[in-house]
C-alpha cells in the first residue's frame, strides 16, 4: 500500500524559510515521480515542484523557481521541499503526490495516483 505523509508546515514571517517533508512507503526509492502541489483558499491546485527518481529530473513552477528546492533522501524514503524567501502568496495547504509513471517531471494533478493529507503553510506579512 502506497502512503505519503507530509510534515513541516507552520506559520512563518515573509522572507523566512520552511522545509517540508514527504515520507513515503509502498514503493522503491528508485521507481517514482513525487511532486508537491499546493492549494490556497478558494483556488485550484497548483503544481509547485516535481522530482523523478528515474533520471533525477526536477521541475519547478515559475512562481517558486529560485526560491524552492526539491530533494530526496533515499535512505529515509523522504522527499523534501526547501522553501526560502517565503511570501504571503505562498500560503496554502501543501500536498505531496506520487505515481509510478515515467513521464518526465509533470506538474499536472491528473498524472498522480497517490496523495498525502497535506500540511498547512502560512506566511504572514
Amino acid at each position: 500500500e502506497v502512503q505519503l505523509v507530509e510534515s513541516g508546515g507552520g506559520l512563518v514571517q515573509a522572507g523566512g524559510s520552511l522545509r517540508l517533508s514527504c515520507a513515503f512507503s509502498g514503493f522503491s526509492f528508485d521507481e517514482y515521480l513525487i511532486a508537491w502541489f499546493r492549494q490556497a483558499p478558494g483556488k485550484d491546485y497548483e503544481g509547485v515542484s516535481c522530482l523523478s527518481s528515474y533520471d533525477g529530473e526536477t521541475t519547478y513552477a515559475d512562481s517558486v523557481e529560485g526560491r524552492f528546492t526539491i530533494s530526496s533522501d533515499n535512505s529515509k524514503n523522504t522527499v523534501y521541499l526547501q522553501m526560502t524567501s517565503l511570501e504571503p502568496a505562498d500560503t496554502a495547504v501543501y500536498y505531496c503526490a506520487s505515481t509510478f509513471k515515467r513521464l518526465g517531471a509533470p506538474l499536472t494533478t491528473y498524472e498522480y495516483d497517490f496523495w498525502g493529507q497535506g500540511t498547512q503553510v502560512t506566511v504572514s506579512s
